[in-house]
């Protein structure tokens, strides 16, 4: 168990934590939250460095490995397999020395925990989260220094996860992914065997992957069972409660006020009026509810503009005369809200683009409206706000004619108040930052709202709120998030951008994790049947080529495919045996190669015959395996087949 125990904690003078306990039990996934800036990291940082804090302790079992997603991205010419590989030290280690150990003894020590740590299955392991993330087989051999910052963050993730440390502590996981990663991270999470505590602004994570919430408030940690969901309608109850409570406390107050200021100058009432005042110094005042008045967002409305605003025939973008998407028809009328989904690399910032006029269409015919206004967020679009200019004056550059009060209410709709409005840039933070770039984006009241990952620096409040705003904009709105809640909560469409092409989707979210599920399924069968020798077309192919006007051949073949189930069933039993026989052999494999005396001799070769012998062995294991999951699935589909045709 994670024990943390009346902790206190400061930073240059201001208390961070003051008498905070929680506790996390071994196998939980625990979600911490709190408004940015709050303390979240810091914890972190606690965690893994006690000797910091100063007051009380945090205890972590002394057989725990603990790790935490980094900060720092890898770089270097190895490739990422390698790079994640080459994150678990002791299978490294172990590796190495194994190269160079001379002493049977040792030896036999070293297989043994090679054997125990699944040494021969890492390989495998490591291309699966590293395929997860978003890296296809080729991509997992490229050298670490051909990726931008945010791959490269991937790759610093991916080797966390291989290390399967007993504590797992991760701040915003899902940052550099895209929805299809955080999709795939979100499975991981829920798998996962160890203990996970996670910091994430993504409500929809925390809903479906942790099972109780650490909420960071006034220095402590306040403890709560459940998602994030029941969190917040607990919390929201608890407010509702605190504040009657407050206003009951404060009636009384005035009641008892009222009282001794009446009776203390009368000698008959002076012990009453002194005993009310000592009554009310030793009554604990109940604190205020605090709410975040910070997390604003308020979209002018735009003015009345008829349909289509814009439209897309044969539509050809890209960039240096190579195009990333063509045949685009589409179509983006005033009151649509369309989320674009794919994964990273395949366009969806392109069209963005395209939509924003950054980029202009290659071929094909793309109109717009005359009277069209866009309001464009960028991902790095802060990078060209000024720091050293305050928020006021960043609106004043770009709206010269309009007047100061005219701009101070506009960021006020944004949560900047006299005090924030006149901050230098530089010194917001990246939530206030965001909420800046909406203020700018937004000015002129645009038709639409183009939103490139919007959400990266909001916390949960910032999110909900702008939720809130969408749903209350009259304009149309197209956004890219990894944010499965958003999309959910603000999207009525979905554009799927693929293989070059921008359709519309039909379903939902739900609809969509099924489809990415069937698609790696897919990829995995296919990956799968390259291995193995080119075969004979089966019955069902050959059946798929049949007339659809001769049902006298379609029925014959149906009946054939149900006499095949009998072979198929067969093959799936003998494929299961085979597994088990070579499972048996490796054992045996294992225990020779963990026998010191074999290392006795002076001869090493046998040692050598036998170590090759495993791996030859394990790779027809998997082998094996895999062919076992491939006739059942046969098998499978053939039962169903079979159910169809009659």
């Amino acid at each position: 168990m994670l024990q943390i125990s009346s902790i206190a904690y400061n930073i240059s003078g201001r208390p961070i934590f003051k008498d905070a306990s929680a506790s996390v039990n071994a196998g939980h996934k625990v979600g911490l939250v709190g408004s940015n800036g709050i303390g979240k990291s810091t914890l972190f940082r606690l965690i893994l460095n006690p000797d910091l804090l100063d007051g009380g302790e945090i205890f972590v079992p002394p057989r725990w490995r603990v790790g935490v997603t980094s900060q720092e991205a890898p770089g270097g010419p190895e490739s990422l397999v390698s790079v994640v590989l080459a994150a678990d030290k002791e299978r490294a280690a172990l590796l190495a020395e194994e190269e160079n150990c001379q002493q049977p003894e040792r030896l036999a020590e070293i297989h043994a925990r090679l054997t125990d740590i699944d040494a021969h299955a890492a390989p495998a392991r490591a291309a699966q989260i590293l395929a997860g993330l978003g890296f296809d087989e080729e991509a997992q051999q490229r050298p670490c220094s051909d990726y931008s910052g945010g791959w490269r963050m991937r790759v610093a993730l991916a080797a966390l996860l291989f290390t399967q440390p007993d504590l797992l502590l991760l701040d915003e996981p899902t940052n550099h992914l895209d929805l299809e990663a955080a999709l795939w991270l979100e499975q991981y999470i829920r798998k996962y065997p160890g203990t996970i505590l996670l910091i994430s602004h993504d409500r929809g994570l925390l809903n479906r992957t942790v099972g109780e919430i650490l909420h960071v408030e006034h220095l402590r940690l306040n403890a709560y069972q459940g998602n994030y969901d029941r969190f917040e309608r607990v919390r929201r109850e608890r407010m509702a409660l605190q504040a009657k409570a407050r206003e009951k406390q404060l009636a009384e107050r005035e009641r008892i006020q009222a009282f001794i200021t009446r009776f203390r100058a009368k000698a008959s009432k002076a012990r009453q009026a002194q005993s009310r005042v000592k009554m009310l110094e030793r009554m604990e005042p109940i604190a205020a509810v605090s709410q975040d008045s910070s997390s604003t967002f308020i979209f002018p409305t735009p003015d009345s503009l008829s349909s289509p605003l814009i439209t897309m025939d044969d539509v050809a973008v890209g960039y240096d005369q190579t195009p990333i998407l063509r045949k685009l028809n589409l179509r983006l009328d005033s009151d649509d809200r369309i989320a674009l989904l794919g994964a990273n690399g395949n366009g969806k910032s392109t069209l963005i683009k395209l939509l924003a006029t950054e980029l202009r269409a290659m071929d094909g015919l793309l109109q717009k409206s005359k009277k069209l206004k866009v309001g464009y967020f960028a991902q790095h679009q802060g990078d060209a706000l000024d720091l050293n200019i305050t928020a006021l004056e960043q609106m004043k550059r770009l709206c010269p004619r309009d007047v100061e009060e005219k701009l101070r209410s506009h960021l006020a709709g944004f949560g900047f108040d006299a005090t924030r409005a006149e901050t230098k840039i530089g010194q917001l933070s990246g939530g206030e930052k965001a909420r800046l770039l909406f203020a700018v984006i937004s000015r002129d009241a645009p038709h639409i709202l183009l939103l490139d990952e919007p959400t990266n620096h909001l916390d949960i409040d910032g999110r909900q709120a702008l939720v809130q705003a969408l749903n209350a904009y009259d304009g149309a709105v197209v956004l890219v998030s990894h944010d499965p809640h958003l999309i959910e909560a603000t999207a009525d469409r979905l554009w799927l951008v693929h293989g070059g092409r921008a359709q519309p989707f039909d379903g939902d979210m739900e609809d969509y994790r099924k489809f990415l599920t069937t698609q790696r399924r897919d990829e995995q069968r296919a990956k799968s049947a390259a291995r193995r020798p080119e075969k004979d077309k089966s019955d069902s192919e050959i059946l798929g080529g049949l007339s659809a006007a001769d049902r006298q051949a379609q029925r014959r073949a149906a009946a054939e495919q149900r006499k095949a189930l009998a072979p198929l069933k067969k093959e799936v039993e003998r494929c299961e045996k085979a597994v088990e026989r070579l499972s048996g052999q490796r054992a045996q494999l294992e225990s020779k190669l963990q026998d010191p005396r074999l290392y006795e001799q002076d001869d090493q070769s046998r040692a050598i015959a036998l170590q090759r012998e495993l791996g030859e062995l394990s790779e027809r294991l998997e082998s094996a395996e895999m062919a076992w999951m491939e006739a059942l699935e046969t098998y499978e589909q053939a039962q169903i087949a079979t159910q169809e045709a009659a």
